[in-house]
């Protein structure tokens, strides 16, 4: 009996963990009223006490647990302890990390979309739509590309790694007290460098954000353009916006509002790396017209700026450590409650879209007059004159 009281003790807590994930599913009104709140000031607790030094408090973790796990293998051998007894209680230690990890943080995949948090109604659009919004970005991020600090060769100067991560808070900041959007009243303690970056880097890991010490990271590797958003997905993801598509908005929405060019420069250029992807996934004749139309649209400052991102991912991917990563993220992401897994960071293109055409679309053509026209089917339900008639 004995050798299987670690096994038992796992199931103990594993089977704890899955009631409390289950119960957050199937209420999530009540995970959204209360959990992110709590979770949040947590977290900003957190942040603050491993902010006292630079590197990153998990990472150092990780390698103790590494160490006595590998010390406690050679107290197995010398002492001739039980494998199976001993694979136990390893099981058990993980258990309890996953099970602090969902009580600190975990559960914020179950409470509601950041789009009703900021009163964002997405809409379903077609492909002009897409092309449109597409466009804007397009243009926004042109015209910002000429604002940010370039050497003489037209590369980015940007400031250091540290001044950016003292930045990245003040777009939320603008968010949270002058346009009163409360999801984003979490902590803007500067984003730490992330360790072991080259092993990152092979993976195509931009960030890292860990709830059981409130610490979010940067991969220091990542291309410069994108830094400033990655900064602020991974803060936004500190502040409990745990759907990384729900991240992914809030990093734009947080470029949006700074007032530093490098930051807006960054968000735009994003916002349209993702929406141009999702117009050529489409693939069909009207989309691949659109995208050909719109990437001969992109500026040459711009468009060095886009091929420097995608030849650094080119030249330093790993396709065994980047598979290997993703397959771990997208399960981590699917039990976490997320079904699209690692998808979900590409389906912020649907939020994208949603914000151009409330905020931007909208706005600017409420004036025009709409004429009637009996033939368009979003004027006039067609559905019977089509079909000849509902059946009786």
């Amino acid at each position: 009996m004995k050798y299987w009281r670690g096994y038992i003790a796992a199931g103990i807590i594993g089977a704890l963990t899955w009631a409390l994930m289950a119960f957050a599913e199937s209420h999530t009104a009540l995970v959204d009223m209360v959990y992110p709140y709590m979770t949040r000031l947590v977290q900003t607790s957190l942040a603050q006490w491993s902010s006292g030094i630079d590197v990153c408090l998990w990472q150092l973790l990780a390698v103790l647990l590494i160490v006595i796990v590998l010390a406690s293998i050679v107290v197995m051998i010398l002492l001739r302890w039980n494998f199976v007894q001993w694979l136990g209680w390893v099981l058990t230690g993980a258990a309890a990390i996953f099970a602090l990890h969902t009580g600190l943080y975990g559960l914020n995949s179950y409470a509601g979309p950041l789009a009703d948090d900021i009163r964002l109604e997405v809409t379903e659009f077609n492909t002009t739509e897409l092309a449109e919004a597409t466009t804007y970005f397009r243009d926004i991020a042109g015209a910002l590309a000429m604002q940010v600090p370039r050497t003489a060769d037209g590369e980015p100067d940007y400031p250091t790694f540290e001044e950016l991560a003292e930045k990245a808070g003040d777009g939320f900041k603008t968010l949270t007290y002058e346009k009163y959007m409360s999801v984003f009243a979490g902590s803007t303690v500067p984003v730490k460098k992330l360790g072991w970056a080259d092993m990152y880097t092979s993976m195509g890991i931009a960030g890292v954000t860990m709830g059981i010490t409130g610490e979010a990271a940067v991969n220091p590797q990542t291309p410069v353009t994108a830094m400033p958003f990655v900064m602020c997905h991974e803060m936004a993801h500190r502040m409990c916006i745990t759907l990384e598509r729900d991240a992914n908005l809030a990093a734009f929405l947080a470029c949006d509002a700074n007032t530093d060019p490098t930051f807006r420069y960054a968000g735009y250029f994003m916002a349209y790396k993702y929406c141009y992807n999702a117009l050529i996934a489409l693939n069909t004749t009207s989309s691949n017209a659109a995208a050909e139309e719109i990437a001969g649209g992109v500026n040459t400052v711009m468009q060095a700026d886009l091929d420097r991102y995608d030849n650094f991912y080119f030249a330093n991917r790993n396709e065994s450590a980047t598979n290997l990563a993703d397959s771990l993220n997208d399960t981590y992401i699917k039990v976490s409650g997320d079904e699209s897994g690692i998808e979900s960071y590409t389906e912020v293109h649907d939020l994208l879209v949603s914000w151009y055409i409330q905020e931007i679309y909208i706005p600017a053509h409420k004036d025009e007059e709409i004429k009637f026209d009996p033939t368009d089917k979003n004027q006039v339900d067609l559905t019977d004159s089509i079909t000849g008639g509902a059946a009786g």
